[in-house]
């Protein structure tokens, strides 16, 4: 017989692989970091069961319900299997109710040693929302400042591929943080960045520190907590500098992708920021869009419109920056961890992540 499990009783488990079977729809919308989606109804057949539902009643929602699954079971079972590919499945649907009850006990029947999840995607989704409004935040947060296009993201990665404890906010988001921060990307609900955020800080407990870049509370479609908020004001900050004619080319690199509407999307963000810009500028801006010349476009925006807000918003903090060139982000790289260990007193030799 199958059992009811709490997510933190498998989280960490790596002989464990979470199977969401919720609709297609479900899933996307937000789920369980690393679970797969092995839904037991697709979109249609969930609104049909829905309607029936509220239409005529519970009872024969769930025959139809059961007339759509039986037909899928086998190969349900299958795909199963693949998914877990020798570990234990931890199945689970919206509550933890009769999807993932369902699929459960057929699994248990075929002889695979499944368990369920309690209380579903909802229970979790409660669970992650007490432990963020509860979070108490002991390490120190390293704060990456700098203009638009200086390489702060690009930094960010440098760092983690050296095992260095980062906390990349925009990936999370979906979203780099700008009018055209959704160009290119999927932004996140405030459910999946909460999850993601969470997650990350779990694996994180116990750094000395964590790496951020500086971001306002709303990034895209979410709000960081406000503990993440008071961690950063109080934080080490080093500002990142680098040429004009770099941060256009970082820029547009970071930007830039292969989409048949990006020039739309790019005049459409323009759209949302034209009244903060003179006439004058305004006009230089469409018409270099116009014509996609993004090279100009991106250095107007930079000098006109993002320098001066970036200025403004420096101007507002309080305390030390500890400024380091970012012409070169390979350098660049070797100078944020020096200064880290430096300025928080890290011994080389028991620092966590060593320079």
């Amino acid at each position: 017989m199958y059992r009811d499990v709490r997510f933190d009783e498998i989280k960490d488990r790596r002989d464990s692989v979470l199977i969401d079977v919720r609709s297609e729809g479900e899933y996307a919308e937000s789920h369980i970091p690393g679970a797969v989606n092995i839904p037991i109804f697709n979109n249609e057949e969930r609104a049909r069961v829905g309607t029936v539902y509220k239409q005529v009643g519970p009872e024969r929602a769930k025959e139809l319900g059961l007339r759509i699954a039986s037909a899928k079971l086998p190969e349900l079972v299958k795909a199963v299997e693949q998914a877990a590919g020798g570990k234990q499945p931890v199945v689970y649907c919206w509550r933890g109710g009769m999807r993932s009850k369902s699929v459960a006990t057929v699994l248990d029947l075929m002889g695979l040693p499944v368990c369920r999840l309690e209380g579903g995607y909802r229970g979790y989704r409660e669970s992650v929302k007490e432990k963020l409004a509860r979070y108490r935040l002991d390490s120190k947060c390293v704060v990456i400042q700098g203009m638009t296009g200086v390489g702060k993201t690009q930094l960010l990665h440098l760092l983690t591929e050296d095992g260095e404890p980062v906390l990349d906010l925009e990936r999370m988001a979906g979203h780099k943080g700008s009018a055209f921060g959704s160009i290119g990307e999927k932004p996140s609900n405030q459910r999946t960045f909460d999850s993601l955020l969470l997650q990350r800080l779990e694996e994180l407990e116990g750094s000395p520190y964590i790496i951020i870049e500086a971001e306002s509370k709303r990034i895209g479609r979410v709000n960081m907590p406000d503990f993440l908020i008071t961690a950063k004001e109080q934080g080490l900050h080093i500002l990142l500098e680098a040429p004009l004619h770099i941060r256009v080319k970082r820029t547009l690199d970071q930007y830039i992708v292969e989409d048949p509407e990006f020039n739309e999307k790019v005049k459409g963000a323009l759209s949302a920021i034209e009244k903060k810009l003179s006439p004058d500028d305004r006009e230089a801006v469409m018409h270099a869009a116009e014509q996609k010349r993004y090279e100009d476009l991106t250095e107007l925006l930079l000098v006109k419109y993002y320098d001066p807000r970036y200025r403004y918003t420096m101007d507002q903090y309080v305390g030390e920056f500890t400024r380091v060139d970012a012409t070169d982000l390979a350098a660049c790289k070797e100078s944020v961890k020096r200064v880290i260990r430096e300025k928080l007193k890290l011994a080389k030799e028991t620092a966590l992540y060593p320079i």
